[in-house]
């Protein structure tokens, strides 16, 4: 499984939808993707238009969403305990945790924010 973080369903469903195309490609080539319920909540109170709510609930329905549960909690605070800078990470720490629960694979725009946390998998969809 890959779960997606917050800069995938930005990239894919609003402006220029520049990775619309390669996360379909990704589900045509047989991947199953998942998004963290965090992961939902980051993308929704941005400033999104109808239209492109609309098309995340289509892709994403909020009933399927990851929760951040007591396991995904346990790794949270292990990982920001470990973490050389932790702070101001909260959430993206939190959605690395739930991809370790799951032992899913993180797809991210933004694999800065991610390459230090250990064990995380980070996803390279294919051009």
């Amino acid at each position: 499984m890959i779960l997606v973080d917050t800069s995938i369903l930005v990239d894919a469903f609003t402006g220029p939808r520049d990775l619309l195309a390669s996360l379909t490609g990704t589900v045509r080539l047989g991947e199953r993707l998942g998004v963290p319920a965090l992961v939902l909540y980051e993308y929704l109170r941005g400033p999104r238009s109808e239209a492109e709510i609309t098309y995340q609930k289509r892709v994403f329905p909020a009933h399927t969403a990851l929760p951040f549960g007591p396991a995904e909690a346990v790794i949270a605070a292990r990982l920001y305990r470990t973490l050389a800078r932790p702070r101001q990470r909260e959430i993206d720490i939190a959605i690395a945790a739930t991809a370790l629960a799951h032992e899913a694979a993180l797809w991210t725009v933004n694999t800065p924010d991610f390459r230090d946390i250990p064990g995380l998998r980070l996803y390279d969809a294919p051009a």
